[in-house]
Order: structure tokens, then sequence, then C-alpha cells
């Protein structure tokens, strides 16, 4: 796993009965599409757009991808933004990139201990309380790596049936970090520390509340003055901020798997606070991202290699690609080499963030619909081959 989402086990019989908040119809460009420009040069221009417009013939409300190869950029979108209003979807528009953002936190980490404020193999109970850690099996043996690479074996929120419930009960809610916590205090670690790697949210919420105790202010604040703005992400922010602003990019599910969406905008209410989610970009930010991180200064070589260093999880049954676990990165084994990534989602939203080391390409593509039949178009190995053949194959 390595997503953020509810296995909507409940939804066929509560999504229906939600609240229904609404957002004016999205109306006019709400963006200034300057990054798609230049497409038309690019010399895989005419394969990539009728790939992204297949892809919304095939079911998908829109979708948008970045691709930073050669010293070119190529920003394409098809497929629509609002489906009530008929709003083109634009390349430039924000969407929920959700799990995305546990890089970014792995590389804040990384960067503090640059700055002589962390290592890497302290306890995690050196900076936080243990009010914070009480009840969370194995957070007071903890390494803040282990919390990094998931293999600290704290127990994933994510997956408690009580959190799944309430949050498909009430998909309106807006959570607070502790709230979150709370559902996986008092339950059994995964494993001992150390011993194998399991996908776990509750790693980045405490690793978010540590960086908020060394640096004395909102983790997303550090994101933007660390990494947003160096890096010249002029599209990336923080759901804490503005949760549901009114230029996003409405999201769409899958209701019934009959191709037939619900718009599920306001659903992702648990993100919006905790440094596990929450992150608003587009794919040109992602793109961007990717290539600055891994052929820019953002971090020292000697960092960079140790976000790189890899563990594979015991038992393995790879849904997609061989897939290994580094520092808020994974690596997959892919037919046209290896790649890192992460990738997120929301209730309503998909993202995810690729970057070839050996050909030097940063690939991003992020949707409005998910669920049901939807994911197989977007986040499938069938769809991820998809993308790669039309971007690597002549």
């Amino acid at each position: 796993m390595i997503t953020k989402k509810i296995t909507p086990i409940l939804s066929l019989l509560l999504i229906w009965g939600c609240t229904q908040k609404e957002l004016p119809i999205l109306s006019g460009t709400s963006c200034d599409n300057v990054i798609s420009e230049a497409n038309i040069e690019h010399p895989r221009h005419t394969d990539l757009q009728q790939l992204l417009q297949d892809l919304v013939r095939d079911g998908l409300p829109g979708i948008q991808m970045s691709i930073r190869q050669d010293g070119r950029n190529w920003n394409g979108s098809a497929g629509k933004a609002d489906l009530a209003g008929g709003q083109d979807l634009l390349a430039c528009d924000i969407t929920r990139v959700g799990s995305t953002v546990k890089t970014f936190t792995a590389l804040t980490v990384l960067m503090l201990q640059e700055e002589g404020k962390l290592t890497l193999n302290d306890p995690v109970r050196d900076y936080l309380s243990p009010a914070q850690l009480e009840g969370l099996e194995n957070a007071d043996e903890a390494t803040i790596r282990q919390l990094l690479e998931h293999s600290s074996g704290i127990y994933n929120y994510i997956l408690n049936l009580e959190f799944q419930t309430a949050s498909l009960n009430d998909l309106t809610r807006v959570w607070q970090p502790e709230e979150l916590l709370a559902y996986a205090r008092g339950k059994s670690a995964t494993f001992a520390p150390g011993s194998d790697v399991a996908y776990s949210n509750t790693n980045y919420i405490l690793l978010g509340q540590l960086i908020e105790q060394i640096e004395g202010k909102a983790f997303y604040e550090i994101f933007r003055e660390k990494i947003s703005e160096p890096a010249g992400l002029e599209y990336t922010r923080f759901a804490a901020t503005d949760p549901v602003p009114e230029s996003i990019i409405r999201g769409y599910v899958d209701l019934y798997s009959k191709l037939e969406v619900i718009d599920a905008t306001h659903y992702s209410g648990w993100d919006y606070f905790t440094a596990d989610g929450g992150l608003i970009a587009n794919a040109h930010d992602l793109a961007l991202f990717m290539e600055t991180l891994f052929t820019g200064s953002l971090l020292s070589d000697v960092s960079r290699e140790e976000m790189l260093s890899w563990k594979r999880p015991s038992g393995s049954n790879f849904e997609l690609f061989e897939t290994d676990f580094g520092l808020g990165i994974f690596r997959m084994n892919t037919p046209y080499g290896a790649a890192y990534m992460h990738s997120g989602d929301a209730i309503g939203y998909y993202a995810t963030m690729f970057y070839f080391p050996q050909q030097q390409t940063a690939i991003a593509w992020a949707v409005n619909g998910n669920y049901g039949k939807l994911d197989q178009f977007s986040q499938s190995r069938e769809a991820m081959e998809r993308v790669f053949k039309t971007v690597f194959e002549e």
C-alpha cells in the first residue's frame, strides 16, 4: 500500500446518506495556463495528448499530466474540472494529491538533520512527549528513521474499522490529528521496530508533530519555507490554510462501479491538518518537485543517498511492480527500469509522481475520480505501463 485510501467497506450503505455541501459551479478559466504553451513543440505531444483523451473516454472525469525530460517540459490535461458546470480541466488547475506529501515530510526531516537539529537514529521519544506517544505500541522505542521508512511497526490508524465507520458515516467531518491518533492507541504493533516494513499513516502524523516541536510552527509552513518556495512550486499549498478552495477541481467517486460518479469534493476531512496527507497541488508541481529533489540542491548527495536506502517487506505480494521502501519514497522496478515514486489519494482524487534516474525523467499525473471502475484507468499496473510506454517508446 503506497497511498492513504480508506477501503470503503461500508460505503454502499453510508455514503449516500452524507450531507452534501455545495461549491459554486466552476466557470471561466480558474488559472493562467502558461505552463501548457510549449506543449506543441514537444516531440511526443500528439501521442501524450491522445493518451489523456483516451483515458477520459474510458471513464475518468479528468486528468492532468506533466513530464520533465531532456530539458523539455510537457503539461497536458483532458476532461472536466467540474462535470456539473462543464468546465474543462487545465494543467494549471489545483487538485488534492494526498499522501504524496509524505515525501515532503521526509525531505523536511532530512533537511533538519542537515541543520543539526536531529539525527535519524534518535528515538522519537526524545522529541515527542509521553502524552503524545501514549498507547502507541513501539512509539517509545522507534527511531525517526523507522517512522520515515515505515519500519516502526506502529499500527496504521486508517485500518481501524471503527475509524472507517466513523469517517464513512460523516464524510464531511474535519478531523484533528489527535482524533486520528486515538484510533491507533491501544492497538498492537504490527512487528518489532526495524524488523520489517509496512505502510502506516500514523508514522507521518507523528513526524509532522515532531517537525512542529523542533521548529515551533506548523509543519506546512516549514514545507512552504524549505521546499515550495525554493523549488518554485507556485501551485502547491496545504489544506489546513484553505481546506476546500473554490478553485479546486471537483472530485468524484464511482460508487456503484458503473462509471456513474457522484461529487465527493468535501469528503477528505481527515487530510486537512496532518503530515500524512492534505497536500493540494497539480501534476506540474509534483513533476517539478521530483526533478528538483533528485537533481537539484534541496538535499546534499549524502542525505539523498540516505533517503534512497531500501527495505523490502517480507512475504511481499506486489499489486503493481516489485517495490522497496525508502525514507518517504518508494522504488518500483518497472519494465523501463527503476523509478522513485510516491502516490496519494483522497476520496474523489488520485495523484502519483515518478522519477526515473536512468532516463532522468520526471512523470506525474493527477485525476479527479477514484474507486469502482475508475482506479483501473489511473493507478493499476496496466495504467502505469500505458503511461510509461507513451513517454519512453518511439
